[in-house]
């Protein structure tokens, strides 16, 4: 999985619908009915006076994902939630990213390295 912990404190906020992120370098979005939420870095949505919905750490696993893969998810979910973590998956076209709570990040990284250790995932 070669998890790495990129630098820095990450935020959930939503945004309302229409609203132009060209100014806004984030990190990822989701269009949801209640408006876009975004993923940036703390400071920017404390400068943009957005509300935080989620402080989190950012992983990602540098393993090549394919898409359509079956039980990669499963795998790191189970040993994230064995381990009382919360997570939030980004699929992107090439890599996973887990944004856990930011106190959590560490044991995170822990968590994933040790299933990484034993095998049960590239």
């Amino acid at each position: 999985m070669e998890p790495v912990l990129n630098a820095g404190v990450y935020a959930y906020a939503c945004v309302p619908h229409g609203t132009a992120l060209g100014h806004i370098p984030v990190v990822a979005t989701m269009q949801e009915r209640e408006g876009l939420t975004v993923i940036v870095t703390e400071a920017q949505a404390l400068q943009l006076g957005l509300t935080v919905l989620f402080r989190c750490a950012w992983i990602t696993l540098n393993v090549h994902s394919d898409l359509n893969a079956v039980g990669l998810t499963a795998a790191f979910a189970a040993a994230l939630g064995d381990a009382g973590i919360s997570c939030n998956v980004v699929a992107g076209a090439y890599h996973d990213h887990l944004f856990v709570p930011v106190e959590s990040a560490a044991q995170a990284l822990n968590a994933l390295t040790n299933l990484q250790n034993q095998g049960a995932i590239g």
